[in-house]
């Protein structure tokens, strides 16, 4: 499954189980690594290594050099965490399943189908 293109129909409503997390967040423009982490369930060092494979995620940094996350990444890292936590995706898989998401988004196409 680690490099499948689509999902099945209890694995889409899965994810929209994590859009449902995210619709949880708190109404914030930023969150820092640490406020990110434990919102996510997941601990600093996996947040900043996601950051080097997928391309789409890239967190600002204050002045000090703290990542701030904006809302859209807490969103997507709840997405990549559900890939590869509960859908069992490797890397290479999420980040190609991803990729495929956004160009169906682009073009119109329906993002569950398929």
């Amino acid at each position: 499954m680690g490099t499948k293109a689509g999902m099945s129909k209890s694995a889409v409503a899965k994810a929209s189980t994590e859009a449902g997390k995210a619709a949880s967040l708190p109404d914030k423009l930023y969150f820092r690594i640490g406020e990110a982490s434990r919102l996510l369930g997941l601990p600093p060092h996996v947040l900043r290594y996601w950051e080097t494979e997928f391309p789409s995620l890239a967190p600002k940094k204050s002045p000090g050099g703290q990542r701030m996350y904006r809302r859209k990444d807490l969103e997507l890292l709840l997405m990549i965490k559900h890939l590869l936590y509960d859908q069992k995706f490797t890397i290479a898989g999420a980040r190609q399943w991803l990729a495929q998401q956004s160009r169906r988004r682009k073009t119109g196409a329906d993002p569950a189908q398929g």
